[in-house]
């Protein structure tokens, strides 16, 4: 597969310009991050909402259901960070009254507020271990973002140069090469980071680890995205970047890998407060 530069100039120019804005978000204070996250929650539950209402064309979708759960998944959100203690309670409510509202709405009305809950799970979940991981050590979320990119980039050329074996179906122009390539690097890059990196609690071989869980993890993440938009119908779930598509097209990945980051760290660094 021959590399299309074009393509990769355009990707590269838009993707410097959401580094910048990332960056801004990453290595600002605490609450730059927290409104970054929010606003990366909210475009990706507005297309994800517009990838189900083409799935399910047939699904009577109520007007005021994506509303109500980006005011949902807002206040879940916050509240996870202001009143922590509090939030499990708030989701037990929230979700319950989301599935009754919808079941009264239409006769049909009860699979959309499903699909909403799904959208909470698969969208809110993790944006909050992103702002948990921030709580835990001021670098994770930045180690994590850079390994995501490194993990895509190294994909994309390496599959560009050598790829030939498709990997997927459901995501034709991944190759088991460029796949491979990627996670390899990505690892490396990991390995590298720890030398140096000298983060309390974290040896090399966690950031080799979480490195490890971002290449897989942010594989399947890519693939369940793109069985959402085969499924659609569509290429891209938007199109906020050139090059890149929509929100969900640029963070499926963080999507899947933020909380097996998060379980890893919970489970096997031990934490110091």
């Amino acid at each position: 597969m021959a590399m299309n530069w074009p393509t990769f100039f355009t990707r590269l120019g838009s993707a410097i310009v959401f580094s910048i804005i990332m960056m801004a978000g990453l290595l600002w204070v605490d609450w730059a991050l927290y409104i970054l996250l929010a606003l990366i929650q909210v475009l990706c539950i507005r297309e994800y909402f517009k990838l189900v209402q083409l799935i399910t064309s047939d699904m009577n979708m109520p007007a005021w259901l994506p509303w109500a759960t980006q005011a949902i998944a807002l206040a879940l959100f916050f509240s996870a960070i202001l009143l922590p203690g509090k939030v499990l309670g708030i989701a037990l409510v929230c979700a319950p009254l989301l599935v009754l509202a919808t079941t009264l709405s239409k006769r049909t009305a009860w699979q959309a507020g499903l699909h909403a809950i799904g959208g909470l799970c698969y969208i809110l979940f993790p944006m909050l271990s992103m702002a948990m991981l921030r709580h835990i050590d001021f670098s994770l979320p930045i180690a994590l973002i850079l390994m995501i990119w490194m993990n895509d980039t190294m994909a994309y050329i390496v599959g560009s140069f050598i790829g030939k074996t498709p990997f997927s179906a459901i995501s034709p122009k991944k190759t088991w090469e460029g796949t491979a390539g990627g996670a390899v690097l990505t690892i490396a890059g990991g390995a590298i980071w720890g030398y140096y990196a000298h983060r309390a609690n974290f040896m090399m071989i966690d950031w080799m680890m979480i490195s490890a869980i971002v290449a897989i993890a942010g594989t399947a993440g890519d693939l369940f995205e793109s069985k959402l938009k085969r499924l659609a119908g569509v290429k891209d779930s938007g199109a906020m970047m050139p090059g890149h598509g929509g929100a969900l097209d640029r963070f499926d990945s963080l999507l899947i890998s933020a909380p097996f980051v998060l379980a890893y760290i919970w489970l096997f660094v031990p934490i110091v407060e």
